[in-house]
């Protein structure tokens, strides 16, 4: 026997939550045939132009080597592109493409039917209350 049962286990739960998110976005985003990783980057660099790979994993929550490689598929599919920064030329800028956004606007449309249905499982206090109590576990583990 373990000295914490697994149902106590915090962590156990929120993952068990994590798992079934990424299966539902992953199922969401056939349509625009994009991985949960590349529509999270799109997303993002529909927000930020410009913006270099580095914070681009950060806000991604990935690895710079794990973005690389996200950002390398994208580019071959022509929903990225990828050029020196104006002062500092080992810096790429990356934006979307048209056909980037396009794909962007499409994932985002099954990512958002996955949140808005997950949302409406609660009561707007009871999403207030997640929230919250989510972003206090994430304060909590932070180093």
């Amino acid at each position: 026997m373990t000295s914490m049962p697994v149902e106590e286990r915090i962590g156990s739960h929120i993952k068990r939550a994590e798992q079934a998110l990424l299966a539902a976005k992953n199922a969401a985003l056939k349509a625009a045939a994009v991985t949960v990783p590349q529509y999270a980057a799109l997303l993002w660099l529909s927000e930020k132009p410009g913006i270099s790979a580095a914070g681009l994993a950060r806000l991604c929550g990935v690895t710079p080597p794990t973005m690389s490689t996200v950002l390398k598929n994208l580019q071959e599919r022509g929903l990225i592109e990828r050029t020196p920064h104006e002062l500092h030329g080992n810096v790429l800028e990356t934006r979307l493409t048209d056909e980037g956004r396009a794909v962007m606007e499409v994932a985002d449309a099954g990512a958002v039917g996955v949140e808005r249905g997950l949302a409406q499982a609660f009561t707007d206090e009871e999403r207030e209350q997640l929230v919250r109590l989510l972003d206090r576990c994430a304060q909590w583990l932070a180093p």
